[in-house]
């Protein structure tokens, strides 16, 4: 994959056709981006991609970074023309909190490290493409935010997580990577915390060791359906586990 055109100022192309840096990051169903817009100035050297199946949706994150990295410019050189965060917000009752946001992102992009240069995002179904955009063992963490929760037991096949699908993001995350999870439904919770456990190349983290991990309160508290929640007074049921090592050869 080449990440040139989604990170211009970071990854470079090459002579012999290798780019300078890779995604390590990858927000799987990124929404509105909001977890995506938190972790850039936390990790300003590290690619981060979301990835989203909703073309408006997509679209909208674009624009939106796209207007973060010019109002960053602009902070820094009068001549760059002045951003406006582009596109239409898909319409929900969350329209005015969303573009309060954006305004004082806007205002603000001039003091975000990296200038959000190090984050983009793509249309794709992650569930039947994943392995098209990573190499085995590229990420270091993969995000799970608030799922679809396809609350029908014939519907449960779709999920994110699955023991199939799990095959892959151990194929795409290194040793002791992490994959994160949250959502406000326990019943899905109870789902995903069940297939990580039983799946071999992983095992979760207590919560102890994760005190200092600033990705926590990210995934927890960035996201437009994460503050849905909050102000629906309803719970969020979090867990993450880190990537084993491959077993050697001859090891059961």
């Amino acid at each position: 994959m080449d990440w040139t055109a989604h990170y211009p100022e970071l990854a470079v192309a090459n002579k012999d056709g290798t780019v300078s840096k890779k995604v390590e990051f990858a927000d799987i169903g990124c929404g509105f981006g909001g977890l995506l817009m938190r972790l850039a100035p936390l990790f300003p050297d590290t690619l981060m991609l979301g990835m989203e199946i909703r073309t408006q949706v997509t679209q909208y994150v674009q624009d939106k970074i796209l207007a973060l990295r010019l109002a960053h410019k602009r902070a820094k050189d009068s001549d760059v023309p002045n951003p406006e965060v582009l596109g239409d917000l898909p319409e929900n009752d969350e329209d005015a909190d969303e573009r309060q946001q954006n305004q004082r992102m806007v205002r603000e992009a001039g003091q975000i490290a990296g200038g959000y240069q190090n984050i983009s995002v793509i249309r794709s179904n992650a569930m039947k493409f994943l392995p098209n955009f990573f190499e085995q063992g590229q990420l270091s963490k993969i995000f799970f935010l608030f799922p679809d929760p396809h609350f029908k037991a014939r519907k449960h096949k779709a999920r994110i997580i699955s023991p199939t699908l799990l095959a892959e993001y151990a194929f795409v995350l290194r040793p002791s990577g992490i994959v994160y999870t949250i959502t406000d439904v326990r019943d899905l919770h109870e789902w995903m915390v069940k297939h990580l456990d039983q799946h071999p190349l992983f095992e979760r983290i207590r919560d102890e060791e994760l005190s200092g991990d600033p990705c926590v309160d990210a995934v927890t508290y960035s996201t437009e359906e994460g503050r849905k929640v909050e102000r629906n007074a309803g719970e969020k049921y979090f867990a993450a586990f880190r990537r084993l090592p491959n077993p050697s050869v001859g090891e059961e």
